[in-house]
């Protein structure tokens, strides 16, 4: 007798085999009552391959989703809705946590994350050293989306995802340099987050590949305090006896601002300016479309993030893990008023 499969099952039900597989693996968006059908098919037809494991539904788990800094943008809405979308498929409940932006001598972490209540973590733009310090010792699986430079990656108890900047970054600077522009200025805060500092050093390396020093005065990497962007943005550019040719922006937020401040000054810069960013962010309208930028597709990137949470609960004792996520660059004339 030939040994039955899943898609003996499927055809006898006339269902998909996906369906069954769906049903062998625990898929949350299965009805009961096909559920339940398929097993009892499987085991009329001698089907028993983890059946018995299957008798009773899932229980439900909780993972808790940590944010920090009030201007959460829809990068990271649309990264925590696709994440939310994705561990509901494995029956699993995604629970907001809030955390301050900058630690504080009374803080305490929120009992949530300590009582049971969820069975792990995922960490989104937390950039306070001592509030990852604090995180980082808890003892549920935890994914971390970006860290911040000063701390210590050999001690980080989780998974680490990084966008890939380094490459990024040196590839959008020397598209500016193969224009014939030498002269360029890079913004971003490189204390903030691992991201921006890789960014930075592809930018750096860039530069010393073709032969060019950069000119620190015209770079700005120092801390930017999370309300004051713009008035330090701006205060920055005033400074500057003459523009650069180009700016390369660790992210698109910063090339917004910066394209305000131009079209504020176009006396500064009469025969134009280009300006680069990273994210390709649809939320600011005034460079939307013009700059060149990298595009991150946060939907996939809330898609791996639920992902590896679950792989991490259900692996608890494997290796941490290191992952790059390089997405693709789209190529602008990246001119400001030229």
């Amino acid at each position: 007798m030939n040994k039955v499969t899943m898609q003996d099952i499927a055809d006898a039900l006339g269902i998909s085999r996906v369906t069954v597989w769906k049903v062998f693996n625990n898929y949350a968006n299965v009805s009961a009552a096909l559920r339940e059908s398929v097993l009892a098919k499987a085991k009329e037809m001698g089907y028993t391959k983890g059946v018995s494991e299957l008798e009773s539904p899932e229980s439900e788990r909780n993972v808790s989703v940590i944010v920090s800094r009030p201007n959460s943008a829809v990068f990271w809405t649309n990264i925590i809705h696709r994440l939310a979308q994705e561990l509901y498929l494995h029956n699993i409940n995604l629970m907001y946590t809030y955390m301050p932006s900058r630690y504080s001598e009374n803080y305490k972490m929120p009992p949530i994350l300590h009582s049971n209540t969820v069975q792990g973590a995922i960490v989104l733009n937390v950039y306070d050293i001592r509030l990852m310090e604090q995180i980082n010792q808890l003892k549920i699986p935890k994914v971390f989306l970006d860290i911040v430079p000063q701390f210590d990656r050999s001690k980080l108890s989780g998974d680490l995802l990084l966008l890939e900047g380094f490459h990024c970054i040196y590839q959008i600077t020397e598209s500016i340099l193969d224009r014939g522009v030498r002269d360029i200025g890079f913004v971003g805060d490189i204390q903030y987050a691992k991201t921006n500092l890789d960014r930075y050093k592809g930018f750096c390396q860039c530069m010393k590949d073709h032969g060019i020093a950069v000119k620190e005065e015209i770079c700005m990497t120092s801390k930017i305090g999370i309300f004051s962007y713009d008035k330090e943005i701006y205060r920055f550019l005033d400074s500057l006896e003459k523009l650069p040719e180009a700016f390369v922006c660790a992210s698109d937020y910063i090339a917004h601002f910066l394209q305000l401040y131009l079209s504020e000054h176009p006396e500064r810069i009469p025969k134009g300016i280009i300006v680069t960013g990273y994210d390709g962010s649809s939320e600011y309208a005034n460079v939307e479309g013009l700059i060149t930028t990298v595009d991150v597709k946060t939907g996939l990137l809330g898609k791996r993030l639920a992902m590896q949470i679950i792989y991490r609960m259900d692996h608890e004792d494997a290796p941490y893990e290191l992952a790059f996520i390089k997405p693709s660059i789209i190529f602008r004339d990246s001119v400001l008023y030229g």
